[in-house]
């Protein structure tokens, strides 16, 4: 019944197409042998994704010191993986932004997504971090399952769509499997692996919800996507203070270290968080919330330090 589910799915309009300069540039970089060159000849073809990767390379996010103006400078100063990650990001978030689905709200749908790969970003820089591009691409897109389910089977999944909010609770992969006998980091999963994500991180995705993941590489990464998106679920709402130990506690040690790598996190979360939405044309109102609940979070895990 999942291989079914899931077939639909790819069938289905809910999931996003690939562009095919996109899909030439995945196939390539499937080939250890790749050349710069051929990466080049390929998105050269598209004027459009040659704006993008040049917009993208000379973002906020990036910081690079001096302007990047052709696409073998892009590649050569980011690196193909990174450029691989962004233009990803770029088109699906642009693939999903279009859509409108009912129950869910789209815009706290992206803040929790931008806030979670921020987070997961940080964690793996620490943990795991050759895997950082990767691990960030895959944090903001572990969720996009759920918007997909709620597209296909709205009346099946409004159970769980109906949790996806702020104060709301963590959808368990047994209610989403006996709502529709697939979960969304499985149909995330499937999804990142028709775009040629690296299988790691879609194996990541695809646990990234399970409370045992196990230990390997895969597992670490699963770890810090679940951990970033809960703590990404914090940072999008004004969190009960008895609640913030707690979980800043439990999601740092999850991924093996501790809750001063938040501290140290949380001065520049929201310009962090603008900076990912400014190069992924999100739209997210400008405002101080961001810093206001870090600055709970912040009080909540000063208060025990203090108290000792």
């Amino acid at each position: 019944m999942k291989a079914a589910v899931l077939d639909t799915l790819k069938r289905s309009a809910a999931v996003p197409s690939v562009p095919q300069v996109v899909l030439r540039f995945l196939e390539i970089m499937q080939d250890p042998e790749f050349s710069y060159r051929d990466l080049v000849k390929v998105l050269s073809a598209d004027a459009g994704t040659v704006t993008e990767v040049l917009r993208l390379s000379n973002s906020a996010l990036f910081g690079v010191r001096s302007k990047v103006v052709s696409l073998q400078h892009a590649l050569t100063l980011l690196g193909p993986k990174r450029v691989r990650s962004i233009l990803l990001g770029r088109y699906l978030v642009d693939a999903m932004s279009k859509k409108r689905v009912a129950g869910l709200d789209m815009s706290y749908f992206w803040r929790r997504s931008l806030a979670s790969s921020v987070v997961a970003s940080h964690f793996a820089a620490l943990v795991l971090p050759k895997r950082r591009d990767e691990v960030s691409i895959g944090a903001l897109l572990a969720d996009i399952g759920i918007p997909i389910l709620a597209e296909a089977f709205p009346k099946a999944y409004s159970g769980v769509i109906a949790t996806y909010c702020p104060y709301g609770t963590f959808s368990k992969q047994e209610e989403e499997q006996a709502a529709i006998q697939v979960t969304h980091g499985e149909v995330a999963a499937m999804v990142l692996a028709h775009w040629s994500i690296p299988e790691d991180i879609t194996r990541a995705v695809n646990l990234h919800a399970s409370p045992t993941p196990g230990t390997d590489e895969v597992a670490t990464c699963a770890r810090i996507l679940n951990s970033g998106d809960k703590l990404a679920k914090l940072l999008c709402e004004v969190p009960n203070t008895e609640e913030v130990s707690r979980v800043c506690n439990e999601a740092t040690a999850f991924v093996g270290t501790d809750v001063g790598v938040l501290l140290d996190l949380l001065p520049t979360i929201e310009k962090d968080i603008e900076d990912l939405a400014d190069a992924l044309r999100i739209d997210v109102i400008p405002s101080n919330v961001y810093a206001l609940i870090a600055k709970t979070i912040e009080d909540a895990l000063a208060a025990p330090a203090a108290a000792e």
